[in-house]
């Protein structure tokens, strides 16, 4: 989704160029010195040539006298500390960001990057007709309010907490309903529950427990919530979709790390991580650059943090200005202009400071000249680190242009920038980059309350108007710049116009984002979820008013951080030593040292390289090992054995051969569950749907796929039932449907039990499973009826009690439309037309009465095994049946069936769960609803009411059992309706006609056996018998 690509300033958006994983982008790399060279043009000419530019040059000389002079002097110096700045810059880092970095890990990019341009992030196009805007343009009818899960981390009270505060409120103000989790508790906790939802405390164990198939999209804040990506990454969750906000840079100072000591298997882990997610969003554009190596094209950013007017306050709450300049050597008079740069640099190109110096030239000159009897100006650049050579270069320098000693200052990145922002009188932004994000350092200037002047880069015109809350002066014309200072001073002091400025600049930073965030937020949300058909639309994004970060809430935090003196460099750092990726790091990596590999990342541990001795030593005992192995098989050879009775030995021969063919070992259910009447087979698809599943002799597991098969258990394998469950497609679309065909298919092979039973995992993760006591009933029940067309079932299709509780009285038919995108009536009909024959004027939707009743769902039932497979019968050709629909037809092959990611995935599931409901109803099946907890039963649509209502001429089983014989014999004969026909793939195939061919063929193996019995007999009459020799 996201790339980085160079830009130049002038240059349209489509000229941008990839540059992901050409080279990497530090923030703070080391120093490095670089020799500058600047090839003569005259030494490349012809002689001719030569003499004629020395002519000129000469002539020029000539001419220049007097003042002249002492300007092209003036040019050269300040062309001279130009170059020595691009020389010394050429590491130019913010240091406030992050402290560190390895030395060759970057790369040049001179190659890539020119003079005036930049690196710019390329975000890859939302379709917008695709998530919740496209769902707009259609006609809906929702019961329910659209589901998010939100995971909050540790719940800290600090900015990215209320940054996602304040979204998440807007969120929940737009109709969305949100469950909050967190990996700690914290005092903060009411203020969630408050005013956004419920909140649940994780532990690692829990994330197993959690069905996020119920939320129709999961927002993730922070690395610390790992584990939850971990549990999404298994099936049946792997459709669900992620949002994962990333706001620490922690992961991003260890990768540089981790590709020099090439840990590719612990990158590869977490850009696998990172691929999970839908989208993954960053608050700054230069995060999206220090992550380039885990992009998968997924990376978006939205900017907006209160982090820098947060650590700004704090700082100035905790700080004295009279007291810091004292400290650093600045008296209350001097005036203090501090020139700030890009926070972010890129190694080997750092030309910052080199234009800002230049286009000062004449500032300097003016206001720092040693015969300036006027106040003290003092200027003091914040660039690289606090080596000496920034400041020698620097004072020298001023001392050529004249200028006073003190009066021109360097200030190391990697020392507390804050201070000097706060005790500074004027900020100058002299960046030559145009970012794509506001600059942080400008933010926090503006919140300690300094005037600040900047170009008119594009980034900054948005927010900053000229005048009212800065002054801005074009890049292009230097000569503003000294217009826009004069307007901040007078009389050697600040201006009116200055504290005026500052004062609404201040205002200005406080909130300067806010409004933009949480609408990025929920343009992301419209753009990227597909909500489910039951699900209403949220409101318009129109309707926020938010302008503000919800400070109020976090106005105490700030206060007691105040008192504590957190830097804003602590404020990045305040997780270092409790993060995830060190906890992951050293999971992956037990053979590095802790404290190694924190510490001292270079140092080899050579003591633990074998020496040539160590080699010798260990082939020694290896001989000496194989010389004992030896003897000891010569002694067992020649020491007789008793080897036990030939019956034994035969027995014990047969028993392990008979335990090899099975794949898992029997558990003790499966004894329990011997001479039983009842069995529940609980489907699933995926390991992240284990912690669901019951054990005991009641259940049984039955998987929809090998690999994600329980070990310990005796699950059935339906793939190995049903081939056509390895096949992707067909598995999601039919899930729980599939591993009845799987059970169904010659199933005395598996069950051989008068009552048989199904259970969706997803019944006890949504807690509407039976209960001990309701299971204790049921097994009662049934064992005194041995056999009875009854069906009982304990999930209902208004679980929720969102589509009973609506506004209007929902019908079955209705309720089926709400759950299968309005298409349920039509699908179901054509489905029943085509396959029962039926013309175009005969009615072909079963009715369903409107009596209050309750309606199966989830898979979650009961009935005989006849039944079962009379209901298997029917289900096939109706599965069939739909499945030719949608093959055939001519105008889309989209499922219409659903409208989210996962309802198009599974396409057929939903209107297969409720075909039971058709079938009992017009089969005369009597219909007993038993409570999961108490276990009471209660009939529901007596038999006795449906009298002119069912069509039981369609549910006749002879009928049934014809028709499945007509597509038997079409099927053996080859006689396909379509090239993929489902029906002959979904069980058994069998009519009268492959009978009689069966019986035939066993009749021809058995005259065989016969006529070879025969040949022998006489065989040995005429010849005697013959005993084969031993070695024969």
């Amino acid at each position: 989704m996201g790339q980085n690509s160079p830009s130049t300033h002038d240059a349209d958006d489509s000229n941008a160029f990839p540059i992901r994983d050409r080279f990497r982008l530090k923030r703070n790399p080391k120093p490095t010195s670089i020799p500058v060279t600047k090839p003569s043009a005259a030494s490349s000419l012809p002689d001719r040539r030569r003499s004629h530019v020395h002519g000129a040059r000469s002539a020029v000389t000539r001419k220049l006298r007097g003042s002249t002079v002492f300007y092209l002097c003036m040019l050269i110096v300040v062309f001279a500390f130009a170059l020595v700045s691009l020389v010394l810059q050429s590491s130019i880092a913010s240091m406030v960001f992050r402290q560190g970095g390895g030395e060759g890990i970057g790369r040049t990019v001179r190659e890539g990057l020119k003079f005036g341009s930049s690196l710019k992030f390329v975000e890859s196009r939302i379709e917008r007709d695709f998530g919740i805007e496209g769902a707009r343009k259609k006609p809906r009818v929702g019961v329910r309010s659209p589901r998010l899960a939100i995971i909050v981390g540790n719940m800290k009270n600090d900015p990215s907490s209320l940054m996602l505060f304040t979204v998440m409120k807007n969120l929940r103000g737009l109709g969305y309903t949100l469950q909050i989790y967190a990996t700690e508790d914290s005092k903060t906790k009411p203020i969630w529950e408050k005013n956004i939802g419920q909140v649940s405390i994780l532990s690692t164990e829990n994330y197993g427990h959690i069905d996020w198939s119920i939320f129709d999209g999961v927002v993730v804040n922070s690395l610390e919530s790992h584990d939850a990506i971990s549990s999404l990454m298994q099936e049946p969750f792997c459709s669900v979709q992620l949002i994962w906000i990333i706001q620490e840079d922690t992961l991003a100072n260890r990768l540089p790390f981790y590709e020099e000591m090439r840990w590719e298997q612990l990158i590869a882990y977490w850009k696998n991580a990172f691929r999970r997610a839908d989208v993954v969003v960053f608050p700054d554009y230069s995060f999206s650059m220090l992550y380039s190596v885990l992009d998968t094209g997924n990376f978006f950013v939205i900017p907006g943090s209160p982090i820098d007017v947060w650590a700004a306050e704090i700082y100035q709450k905790a700080h004295s200005k009279s007291q810091l300049r004292i400290k650093n050597g600045f008296g209350e008079d001097d005036m203090l202009v501090l020139v700030v740069g890009s926070s972010f640099f890129y190694n080997e190109l750092s030309w910052d400071y080199a234009v800002a110096m230049h286009n000062l030239g004449p500032l300097l000159t003016s206001y720092a000249r040693e015969s300036n009897a006027g106040p003290l100006f003092k200027f003091v650049f914040v660039c690289g680190n606090s080596s000496s050579p920034y400041n020698d270069a620097l004072q020298d320098i001023a001392s050529h242009m004249g200028l006073r000693r003190d009066s021109v200052r360097h200030y190391g990145l990697d020392g507390d920038v804050d201070e000097m922002l706060l005790i500074a009188d004027i900020v100058l932004y002299g960046s030559s980059q145009d970012e794509q994000g506001f600059p942080s350092l400008i933010t926090r200037a503006m919140t300690f309350g300094v005037p600040v002047i900047a170009p008119d880069y594009p980034i900054i015109s948005k927010y900053v108007v000229d005048g009212e809350h800065g002054i801005i002066f074009s890049k292009d014309k230097p000569d503003e710049l000294m217009i826009a200072f004069k307007l901040l001073i007078s009389k050697g002091k600040l201006s009116n116009y200055a504290r005026s400025i500052a004062s609404s600049g201040t205002l200005l930073a406080k909130n300067m984002q806010a409004s933009e965030c949480v609408r990025g937020y929920m343009k992301l949300l419209d753009s990227v979820l597909t909500l489910p058909s039951d699900s209403i639309l949220p409101g318009l994004i129109s309707q926020v008013k938010q302008e503000e970060w919800e400070w109020d809430l976090f106005s105490e935090e700030i206060d007691q951080e105040s008192r504590s003196n957190m830097t804003y460099t602590d404020l990045k750092r305040d997780t270092r030593d409790t993060s995830v990726v060190y906890d992951i790091e050293e999971h992956m990596t037990p053979s590095l040292d802790s404290g190694t590999g924190f510490q001292n990342e270079s140092v080899i541990m050579l003591d633990d390289i074998p020496t040539e001795l160590d080699w010798i030593v260990l082939s020694e005992i290896d001989s000496l090992e194989d010389t004992d192995r030896v003897e000891l098989e010569e002694i067992e050879g020649r020491t007789d054995k008793s080897y036990g009775v030939w019956e034994e030995l035969y027995h014990d021969a047969r028993k392990s051969e008979k335990l090899k063919f099975e794949a898992n070992e029997r558990d003790e259910g499966e004894l329990e569950r011997t001479g039983q009447p009842l069995c529940i087979y609980e489907v699933y698809n995926g390991a992240g749907a284990w912690p669901f599943l019951h054990h005991g002799s009641l259940y049984r597991g039955l998987s929809l796929s090998t690999k994600s098969r329980r070990l310990r258990s005796d699950d059935v394998d339906a793939v190995g039932r049903l081939s056509i469950l390895n096949e992707t497609y067909y598995r999601d679309i039919l899930l729980e449907m599939g591993g009845m065909f799987s059970i169904a298919n010659k199933v005395d092979n598996v069950h051989k039990r008068p009552w048989i039973g199904f259970q969706s995992w997803r019944a006890a993760a949504r807690k509407v499973s039976l209960s001990s006591e309701a299971e204790k009933v049921l097994e009662g029940t049934v064992l005194q009826k041995p056999t009875g067309d009854v069906i009982y079932f304990w999930a209902r299709v208004d679980r929720d009690g969102e589509l009973a509780g609506s506004d209007h009285a929902l019908t079955f038919w209705s309720m089926c439309d709400i759950l299968n995108a309005g298409n349920c009536r039509m699908a179901f009909q054509d489905a029943f037309r085509h396959m029962y024959a039926l013309p175009t004027y005969v009615e072909a939707l079963p009715p369903m009465p409107e009596d209050g009743g309750h309606w199966s769902s989830l898979h979650s039932w009961v009935m005989s095994t006849p039944s079962f497979l009379e209901f298997m019968m029917f289900s096939r050709m109706f599965a069939d049946s739909l499945d030719s629909l949608h093959m055939n037809a001519s105008t889309t092959t989209e499922c219409l069936l659903g409208s989210s990611v996962s309802e198009k995935q599974h396409c057929y599931c939903r209107l297969l769960e409720l075909l039971v409901n058709v079938w009992a109803y017009h089969s005369a099946r009597t219909m007993v609803y038993i409570d999961p907890n108490s276990g009471s039963l209660e009939e529901q649509h007596p038999v006795e009411q449906r009298k002119g209502f069912m069509w039981t001429k369609y549910f006749n089983s002879t009928l049934l059992k014809s028709m499945d014989e007509d597509l038997a014999e079409a099927a053996d004969e080859g006689d396909h309706p379509y090239e993929r026909w489902l029906w002959p793939r979904t069980g058994e195939v069998h009519w009268q006609g492959i009978y009689e061919r069966e019986r035939e063929e066993r009749y021809r193996i058995k005259m065989d056996k016969k006529r070879k019995q025969k040949e022998k007999m006489l065989e040995r009459l005429k010849f005697g018998y013959k005993q084969k020799t031993i070695a024969g």
